[in-house]
């Protein structure tokens, strides 16, 4: 199993993604191959007592920034890390490839580079996030502002093959439509026509579910047009900060919540990995016909590792393949869409 992970993408590349790429060499046991400017790689490991044993290091010369238009991977900087390990992805150099760099030029990337699975419309970012009971996909998360009823079918077909087999116990993952009310009427046109197609979609749909109710489990796939599922995203990241900050805050008041805090630290560690998105790994581009993960922009050494090993998970679990064969019947019934202009 071989890795591919883009050493300067993210705001602590490459130091941590290198530390990261070492941590997943050592205790998974797969082979990681890191882009980028290979002397600053080598350099960097070594003045930092990092070993590259197992880790092959590709040259790539340039880098994509987040203040960089997301299609210049395609021309202006497309001798970039991410566009280096998205080639060497699409011509089967790895098995999966990891990137805490720009998300947009990532999906433009990842669709002209690595091509999506025939029959797919569109790629969907879809992050794991914290549920009360473990942790449920949102899909899509940002891809698509805009999306169709039969996006949003796709999107359920790729996100149930996820997480029934790669997150789940072998039951079917259950599957529920983002909305503004339980009731099987509610919300617009989009909702109401998306909601028809995935109550005769033969997934376990279990109807409409509602934002405050997403955080506890009300469905192990939550399906969003990419706008929604943003929002949604972005508040539940804030709200999260928020909360541990406070629970920080109210520990450190004084001596007797200081003293507290020594009585509920096991239990406080506990409740901040279970919060913590960086534990899942990092999110899948589904719809892509090779393992894809983003990871967050800020991550650090372990959620880098921890990217690494969901990607290998998501390469050894035949989603694709899977994906490939649910959508395949849907051809007929909706022509896919064109490839999204270049410029």
């Amino acid at each position: 199993m071989r890795v591919i992970v883009d050493a300067f993408g993210g705001d602590n590349a490459p130091l941590e993604i290198i530390k990261g790429a070492a941590l997943a060499v050592a205790e998974y046991k797969v082979e990681v191959a890191l882009v980028g400017r290979e002397e600053e790689i080598r350099r960097t490991a070594q003045e930092n007592g990092l070993s590259l044993e197992g880790i092959a290091v590709i040259d790539a010369p340039d880098v994509i920034g987040m203040e960089d238009e997301p299609k210049s991977i395609l021309k202006e900087k497309k001798n970039c890390s991410m566009a280096e390990g998205l080639r060497r992805l699409a011509a089967g150099e790895g098995d999966a490839f990891v990137t805490a760099g720009s998300t947009g030029a990532l999906i433009m990337g990842a669709t002209f580079l690595v091509k999506r699975i025939k029959g797919v419309s569109r790629a969907a970012l879809a992050p794991l996030m914290p549920g009360d009971k473990g942790p449920f996909m949102l899909i899509d998360s940002g891809a698509n502002v805009e999306c169709r009823p039969e996006m949003l079918l796709q999107f359920a077909h790729m996100g149930s093959i996820y997480m029934t087999r790669v997150m789940g116990d072998g039951r079917p993952a259950r599957v529920g439509l983002m909305n503004v009310g339980t009731e099987d009427t509610k919300g617009g046109e989009l909702q109401h026509e998306a909601f028809a197609l995935l109550k005769k979609s033969g997934l376990n749909f279990v109807g409409n579910v509602e934002a405050r109710d997403v955080p506890d489990n009300a469905a192990d796939v939550v399906v969003a047009d990419g706008f929604t599922g943003n929002v949604f995203l972005k508040t539940m990241e804030g709200t999260a900060d928020i909360v541990m900050r406070n629970v920080k805050r109210l520990f450190l008041t004084d001596l007797r919540t200081k003293l507290a805090a020594l009585l509920v630290k096991p239990y406080l560690k506990d409740f901040k990995k279970k919060m913590d998105t960086s534990e899942y790994g990092g999110a899948p581009l589904l719809g892509v016909s090779r393992p894809v993960i983003k990871t967050h922009g800020n991550s650090k050494a372990s959620a880098v590792k921890n990217a690494i090993r969901v990607a290998a998970d998501f390469a050894q679990k035949g989603v694709i393949e899977q994906i490939a064969a649910a959508v395949r019947p849907q051809e007929k019934a909706a022509e896919p869409e064109a490839e999204p202009a270049e410029d």
